[in-house]
């Protein structure tokens, strides 16, 4: 670890706030494609294991014929934890502490879960007055919520877990992922340390 890397890591121990404890990052399937984006993918779980205890990755798809090459890809990429990988026809829950979604976008994720609840309805399983949010988070895909979501290379934001990160603290950062260095995610940890979290209120 660098200098600067020690300063980060100090300062972010010394803080009164917490650390996040779910840490979710928003990259492209062209990210993937650059040299080392693998290797830089496993450091990242390395950085964010020494706060968090969940990683969510979502990598958003272009061309979803590229999906089942992403998916083999990263269901062979060296975790340090166990990985749960899904993808557009997935309804199953990830449930593992890293979670990766390729793909597999907040609206298509929610249309999923009122679907399910509507085929319940009509079976008789279900009173529509019994669907509230928390049914509705049962049947979601990446069931948890995170505290920090990592943007890289630009201020734009997928609709990835559209409803799990209403509350969540957004990091955006002008660096790409074939640059990402673990001071850039120092940063967005410091970054949310410093944050008033209000959670709508």
């Amino acid at each position: 670890m660098g200098l600067y890397e020690r300063y980060l890591s100090l300062r972010i121990r010394r803080h009164e706030a917490d650390s996040p404890d779910h840490v979710a990052l928003v990259i492209t399937e062209r990210d993937l494609l650059e040299r080392g984006a693998y290797e830089t993918l496993t450091d990242f779980f390395e950085w964010a294991f020494e706060y968090a205890s969940r990683v969510t990755v979502y990598v958003s798809v272009l061309d979803a014929a590229a999906v089942p090459a992403l998916r083999r890809e990263l269901e062979a990429v060296d975790a340090p934890r166990s990985v749960a990988v899904r993808s557009p026809d997935d309804r199953s829950r990830a449930d593992a502490p890293i979670q990766i979604g390729i793909g597999l976008g907040g609206k298509h994720e929610f249309t999923s879960a009122v679907r399910t609840l509507a085929e319940s309805v009509d079976a008789g399983e279900l009173e529509p007055s019994e669907i509230d949010d928390e049914r509705v988070e049962e049947h979601l895909v990446f069931p948890s919520e995170p505290d920090l979501v990592i943007k890289t290379g630009a201020e734009r934001l997928s609709d990835f877990m559209i409803w799990q990160s209403v509350y969540s603290e957004l990091y955006f950062t002008d660096v790409n992922w074939r640059d990402f260095r673990k001071r850039d995610f120092m940063r967005a940890v410091r970054e949310y340390c410093n944050r008033s979290r209000r959670f709508g209120r």
